[in-house]
């Protein structure tokens, strides 16, 4: 666990003494689940007192909701910093599998606990996030619609479709780790192709 890491996963968060925190939360949620983690095991692996959590975040589940709510927000920012680049649908869909794959890839450990544990979220703060994942589906669904309207795709349906290409994407984080022979980067560009494919691309 580095101060440098940190601040690349969650450059916004201050003071760093939080960003410790959640990468230690990120750890602890990944290797024993959300549910069997205490209070003291992330402020341990923070390297901080039990106490210490609470003068950041009030409750084990406000850390939960802080990763997850990041980890949604550069999701969807890099799907919708795809789409603004205007190329083609097929370009376009292409590029952003190829960036949200990458991005499950490299972060694997953090995407587990962004994508795994979202029914340990209360309510209030599971409809937050699932708000983020229904304008990822909306912004991968509206390509691919344009794409069928296009005559570029064969898929009879964008919401299946969508839905299945970010399923891909999304798993990589289940099963990804640095063992893995591919680059992030070499998987998303194979995920890339395949995607294309799926969806009846010439």
């Amino acid at each position: 666990m580095t101060v440098s890491l940190s601040a690349e996963l969650w450059p916004d968060v201050q003071p760093e003494a939080a960003r410790r925190l959640m990468l230690a939360g990120v750890e602890s949620f990944a290797r024993r689940g959300y549910h069997a983690t205490t209070t003291r095991d992330i402020a341990g692996g923070a390297g901080m007192s039990p106490a210490a959590l609470y003068v950041h975040f009030p409750s084990k589940a406000a850390l939960l909701f802080a990763i997850s709510k990041s980890g949604h927000e550069q999701t969807l920012a890099l799907v919708e910093n795809v789409v603004a680049r205007k190329a083609g649908p097929a370009e376009t869909i292409r590029e952003l599998t190829q960036d949200f794959v990458a991005w499950h890839a490299r972060r694997h450990t953090v995407a587990r606990v962004v994508q795994y544990e979202l029914q340990a979220l209360p309510e209030k703060e599971l409809a937050v996030v699932a708000e983020l994942r229904r304008r990822i589906e909306q912004t991968v669904r509206d390509v691919i619609g344009q794409g069928i309207a296009d005559g570029v795709f064969t898929v009879p349906d964008p919401w299946t479709a969508a839905r299945a290409v970010l399923s891909l994407g999304v798993d990589v984080a289940r099963w990804y780790t640095d063992r893995t022979r591919q680059s992030p980067a070499a998987l998303g560009r194979d995920y890339g192709e395949l995607v294309l494919r799926m969806l009846g691309a010439g």
